[in-house]
């Protein structure tokens, strides 16, 4: 018995391995080891201790989610903040307004009003005197010559509705349809009308030539103060941000349009022009690189000139006419070189600066420029700073947040640009500047009392060194010494009016 059952066991036991083989539980195999042994126990043999199978922890059931009250939105009733059109006013009578209107209508042949007779509407419009071409064109004169009572008060009762303070009203008046933005050629109507009949530019009715010439200059330097983002287009937030229209309305207070040294100054007009022509020996109304280079006695430096030329200090969509630079742009330059205090200078002069045009000035960018300063020094005889002694000198002045680079922001910050920039690039000035007391410097930063700023002082020296001149040139050529000059050699100011019969328009957005 015991022989047979061994062998009993052995295959049952293979039988066994097939079965945990394919079941892959342990609670399987434990069962079919207890079944197999009961068969086969034998007399006397324990019984197998009892398996406990593992209880397995079944994983805490989350808590029942508690409603949450969601208290009903308050309605908040924030009021309008922002009129980019003006803050309306409720209480505005805009019937009496036409009532006046037409009133002053009423006393004029067939109630229709000139261009002349516009002043009389713009007042009672409650308008600068000087509004009136704007006006006069935004109801329609510009094609008929004269505007009627009905179209007028159609114009106004719209301009009423949808503007609500002056600057809108203006820039709705001067743009064009569908433009919220001004450009260079919106303005040549106004100043036209001003040229025309302001007392203080009366004798350019003799030389109507020079109207276009004024009209470039002021345009250029309305562009220059008001268009700060440099796109070409004069933007509401711009305008309303500047004093033009305080500067404009001036006019109709001061005879004298040369006191009124914003934008309108005849005698600045003079000193541009006549800077302009000395340089421009072809009288094209265009100079080069060499032309330019030619100004203030070569003191800017031949690298900077280059970096203007390249195009670096161009305006919205204009093109860089290649090697050339047109009378518009001068007055750009002009104004940015004797006044590098101001926002827009500084501006110009970085733009020159920043050769790769990464918005910031490295160290070589830095000695780029101020090698060819050191190299005029020597021939000079002056013994240049070295360039290492030289920066810590310019980062001490202007002091920049991030350690071996210059920003605009630091420039503009540290209200020492003028210093820097002649340091790199104008010699004359820079050795100005190391010749003065550096206490009287620092004073002239901390003075807050209103001065001329450097511009106005320069076109006021410069302005009476032209008539010292001319004044000089009439006495020889009236003196004695009459019989031994040969008036055509000597080019003086006045001349300029007797030459301008061969110069081109001057193309306003050049």
């Amino acid at each position: 018995m015991a022989m047979t059952s061994e062998p009993f066991l052995r295959v049952q036991n293979g039988d066994v391995g097939k079965a945990m083989a394919l079941c892959g539980s342990v609670s399987d195999h434990v069962s079919i080891l207890q079944i197999q042994n009961k068969q086969e126990k034998k007399p006397g043999t324990p019984p197998p201790a009892p398996v406990i199978a593992p209880v397995i922890p079944r994983p805490a059931s989350p808590p029942p989610a508690s409603k949450v009250t969601v208290a009903p939105s308050l309605s908040i009733n924030i009021p309008r903040f922002y009129f980019p059109k003006g803050l309306p006013n409720p209480s505005t009578n805009n019937d009496d307004s036409i009532s006046k209107i037409e009133a002053a209508f009423s006393s004029m042949e067939d109630e229709k009003a000139d261009i002349y007779e516009m002043g009389k509407i713009a007042k009672v419009c409650g308008c600068p005197l000087y509004w009136k071409a704007a006006l006069f064109n935004g109801a329609g004169g510009e094609r008929t010559g004269v505007v009627s009572v009905h179209s007028f008060i159609a114009m106004w009762r719209k301009l009423l509705q949808n503007c609500h303070d002056d600057n809108s009203k203006f820039m709705n008046l001067l743009a064009k349809p569908g433009c919220g933005y001004l450009e260079q050629e919106d303005f040549i109507p106004l100043l036209q009308d001003i040229v025309d009949t302001h007392p203080g530019l009366t004798f350019l009715k003799e030389a109507p030539e020079f109207h276009s010439r004024y009209i470039t200059t002021v345009i250029q330097r309305i562009f220059y103060t008001v268009n700060r983002s440099w796109s070409g287009r004069i933007t509401s937030t711009e305008l309303r941000r500047s004093n033009f229209l305080q500067t404009l309305a001036l006019l109709e207070e001061e005879d004298d349009i040369n006191q009124v040294t914003d934008y309108f100054s005849y005698e600045h007009f003079y000193v541009i022009y006549c800077k302009f022509w000395e340089l421009d020996t072809d009288h094209d109304l265009y100079i080069d690189q060499k032309d330019l280079a030619r100004y203030n006695d070569h003191a800017s430096s031949n690298r900077i000139i280059e970096r203007i030329f390249s195009g670096a200090v161009t305006r919205g969509n204009a093109v860089q006419r290649e090697g050339r630079m047109s009378y518009a742009e001068f007055v750009w330059f002009l104004i940015s070189e004797e006044d590098k205090k101001i926002p827009t200078s500084i501006e110009y002069w970085f733009r020159c600066m920043d050769v790769d045009g990464d918005g910031v000035l490295s160290m070589y960018e830095l000695e780029y420029f101020y090698e060819e300063q050191c190299e005029k020094m020597e021939t000079m005889g002056i013994e240049p700073l070295p360039f290492q002694d030289l920066l810590c000198q310019l980062l001490d002045l202007v002091k920049p947040e991030d350690e071996g680079r210059i920003t605009l922001k630091d420039l503009k910050r540290c209200k020492m640009a003028h210093i820097f920039y002649d340091t790199c690039f104008n010699l004359e000035k820079y050795l100005d500047h190391e010749q003065r007391d550096p206490f009287a410097v620092q004073k002239d930063v901390d003075n807050e009392t209103p001065e001329p700023s450097d511009w106005d002082r320069y076109a006021a020296e410069e302005y009476e060194i032209l008539v010292a001149e001319e004044t000089a040139t009439e006495h020889l050529q009236e003196g004695s010494f009459e019989d031994d000059y040969d008036g055509d050699e000597v080019i003086s100011a006045p001349e300029i009016n007797n030459k301008m019969d061969k110069l081109v328009i001057s193309n306003l957005t050049a």
